[in-house]
C-alpha cells in the first residue's frame, strides 16, 4: 500500500481517541491496558503470517548497521515509552480539556527532530522545518482559546507534555527497528510489551481490570480497533518510509479532528473558539510541507 495513504487513514483514525475516553468511566490505567491488549490477537495473528518484508522502504543509513540481537532491546524499550506515553496522556483527559491535552501531546514532533537528530542523525529539510513549526504553532493556537489555569489542568498538561516526550521517543526507536522488522512482528511486540507493563502497575496499585461497564467495553473496543490498531499500526508502517519528526508532524492532523469531535459530540460539547479555525488552517499546511518533502 502507498506508504502516504496509510499515514494518512492513520491520522484520521486516532482523531477520536481523545473526545472517546472522555466517555469512559474506568481508570486510565485499565482505558490503555484493554486498548492495547484487545489489539494483540489480531496483530499476533498476522505476525505470523507475515512475509519477509516490505518493497519500496527508504532504508535509514544508520539503521542499516542494526544487528539482530540489538533488536529486542529496542522493541521492549519502545513498549515501555508507549506504555507511559498512553497512561500518562488518557491521565490528563482528567484534569484538562481534549484539546489542550491533545495539543501538548502532540508537540511530539519538536522532541522526535532532537532525538532523531542525535541518534539517527536524520535533520529535516528547510521545507519540512517550516512545515513542523507552521503545525506546532497552529496547535499551540488550537488549543490556546482552551487552556485552563487552575491547579488541576495545569497538572493535567504536565502529563499531557510528558506522553509527547515518551511518544517521540517511542516513534524515534521505531524509526531505527522498522528497517529491519515487518511491521505486525513489530506492532505485537511493543504493544505486548506495553500491556504487560501497563498490567503490573495495575496489579501492583490493586487497581482493577475488570467489572466495568458495558459503556467502559465499547470504548475500550474503539480505541482498540481504530486509533490503535489502524492508527498507530499504520503510523509505525509509515516509520519504515518517512522519518520520525515527518510521522510525527502529520500526527498534528489529531487535535485538529479532536477538537472538531469534541464540539459536535453533545456530551462533551467543548466548542472551539475563532483562534481554532487559524490554527486547524496552519497545522494542515504545516502537514502537507512536511509530508511532501519528509521521506
Amino acid at each position: 500500500m502507498s506508504p502516504l495513504l496509510v499515514l494518512i487513514v492513520a491520522v484520521l483514525a486516532t482523531t477520536y481517541a481523545g473526545p472517546i475516553v472522555r466517555l469512559a468511566a474506568a481508570p486510565a490505567l485499565a482505558i490503555a491496558f484493554w486498548r492495547l491488549t484487545l489489539v494483540l490477537p489480531v496483530t499476533g495473528g498476522l505476525a505470523v503470517w507475515e512475509g519477509s518484508g516490505e518493497r519500496g522502504a527508504v532504508p535509514s543509513e544508520r539503521a542499516e548497521g542494526t544487528a539482530p540481537r540489538s533488536r529486542l532491546p529496542l522493541i521492549m524499550l519502545s513498549g515501555l515509552l508507549l506504555a507511559l506515553h498512553f497512561w500518562s496522556w488518557i491521565a490528563s483527559l482528567r484534569f484538562t480539556t481534549v484539546a489542550s491535552s491533545v495539543v501538548l501531546v502532540s508537540l511530539k514532533p519538536v522532541f522526535a527532530w532532537g532525538l532523531a537528530a542525535a541518534w539517527l542523525r536524520e535533520h529535516p529539510t528547510r521545507a519540512e522545518a517550516w512545515g513542523i513549526g507552521l503545525a506546532v504553532i497552529g496547535a499551540s493556537l488550537i488549543g490556546l482559546g482552551d487552556a485552563r489555569l487552575s491547579p488541576g489542568a495545569l497538572g493535567g498538561d504536565a502529563l499531557a507534555l510528558l506522553g509527547a516526550l515518551t511518544g517521540a521517543g517511542y516513534y524515534v526507536i521505531g524509526r531505527r527497528v522498522r528497517q529491519t522488522i515487518g511491521i505486525w512482528r513489530y506492532a505485537t511486540g511493543v504493544y505486548a510489551v506495553a500491556a504487560v507493563a501497563l498490567g503490573m502497575v495495575a496489579l501492583g496499585r490493586r487497581m482493577p481490570l475488570t467489572g466495568f461497564a458495558g459503556s467502559d467495553w465499547a470504548v475500550f473496543g474503539a480505541l482498540a480497533a481504530g486509533p490503535m490498531l489502524v492508527g498507530h499500526t499504520g503510523m509505525n508502517y509509515a516509520l519504515r518510509h518517512f522519518r520520525a519528526t515527518t510521522v510525527n508532524v502529520a500526527a498534528l492532523g489529531e487535535p485538529v479532528g479532536a477538537s472538531v469531535i469534541a464540539w459536535l459530540v453533545p456530551s462533551i460539547h467543548e466548542v472551539p473558539p475563532p483562534s481554532a479555525v487559524l490554527g486547524g488552517l496552519l497545522v494542515l499546511l504545516g502537514i502537507g510541507l512536511s509530508v511532501r518533502t519528509g521521506k
